[in-house]
């Protein structure tokens, strides 16, 4: 478990032999070391801050960057949406801080998009890995001071780069 904290982009961590616990235990190591315990956590001179919840902000954030959100349905046939272990995003956990803190210099597009989400006017600022076909989503707070961490994952669907491509197609003439 230890071992992982030594993985460097674009190692993948090595996660699927480990039972949940350590799973967990392993993939918290890296999560504390890159992100809640770094002081310096920040994208271009702007802190980086986790969004808010209904459950502690860093325990939000750790499960947004270790799960993905799946649609089911239960015995009455209702959906309903629920957090379920995603091992490519929990993989490259620690490719977080690397591209955060720009480390990548070529195949990269950092960009920002207005986006409607939930009938809302919202802002993003992307950090899209083009090689690797990875995403880290950031939100502008409002005082344009510090970000949302929102999410970071692998455009592992089919849509997943189309999307991305529009993005960048309608992207802001300025990054937020």
């Amino acid at each position: 478990m230890p071992f992982n904290l030594l993985k460097k982009y674009p190692e993948l961590l090595e996660i699927g032999h480990l039972s949940e616990p350590d799973r967990n235990r392993s993939l918290k190591g890296v999560f504390e070391r890159d992100i809640k315990n770094n002081q310096n956590f920040r994208f271009r001179g702007k802190a980086i801050r986790p969004i808010k919840g209904e459950e502690p902000a860093m325990l939000l954030l750790f499960r947004h960057l270790t799960t993905e959100e799946v649609e089911e349905e239960n015995e009455n046939g209702k959906l309903f949406k629920r957090r379920i272990f995603e091992i490519h995003r929990s993989q490259s956990l620690h490719w977080v801080k690397y591209h955060i803190d720009e480390n990548l210099k070529k195949n990269m597009e950092i960009f920002s998009t207005e986006e409607r989400v939930n009938g809302k006017k919202k802002f993003r600022t992307y950090i899209y890995d083009l090689t690797q076909k990875y995403v880290i989503v950031l939100e502008p707070q409002r005082s344009g001071t510090d970000y949302y961490l929102l999410s970071a994952y692998y455009l592992n669907r089919s849509y997943g780069i189309k999307k991305m491509k529009k993005k960048i197609k309608n992207k802001l003439d300025e990054l937020l």
